[in-house]
């Protein structure tokens, strides 16, 4: 979707997220983050796996599609907790949502071509690392909201 002002939003119907949770090995929470690819959007930068909605699909059916494709996760391995809409653009016609999900152990992932990296980053780090700039001006409103939903490991 393009904007009047020509700023680019992937997804006619709106994007999605997954913000992964896992217990780390030191104590607390981990969360999966991808280093985006030199040549995508925001490329260089630390996020989540997402991208671009289907028309069929819910918020959370492509937060979890996406992080297959990008992190060659598995639906049955991830446990869906919440979800919030953390970026609107065109008066809201255009939304990005954020979907909180748990994962068991940290999960084996399989990068694709977006992805340089994928990692597992303590829940406390996640701040130090170069963000996108869109999850960096979600993600003290993404800690607060996980905080809520205890992370379910089983």
């Amino acid at each position: 979707m393009l904007a009047a002002d020509g700023a680019h939003f992937w997804g006619r119907h709106g994007a999605a997220g997954l913000l992964l949770r896992a217990p780390h090995p030191a104590g607390g929470t981990a969360v999966l983050l991808q280093y985006r690819a030199p040549w995508s959007h925001q490329g260089g930068t630390w996020g989540l796996p997402g991208g671009a909605r289907d028309s069929h699909e819910t918020v959370e059916e492509a937060a979890v599609r996406e992080a297959a494709e990008e992190a060659g996760l598995y639906a049955h391995q991830v446990t869906v907790r919440t979800s919030v809409v953390t970026a609107t653009a065109h008066g809201e016609v255009w939304t990005y949502t954020t979907v909180i999900a748990d994962a068991a152990h940290q999960l084996e992932t399989v990068a694709n071509l977006e992805s340089a990296e994928l990692r597992w980053v303590a829940e406390d780090e996640v701040a130090e690392l170069p963000l996108h700039p869109g999850f960096a001006a979600s993600w003290e409103q993404l800690r607060i909201l996980a905080a809520e939903h205890p992370l379910d490991a089983r």
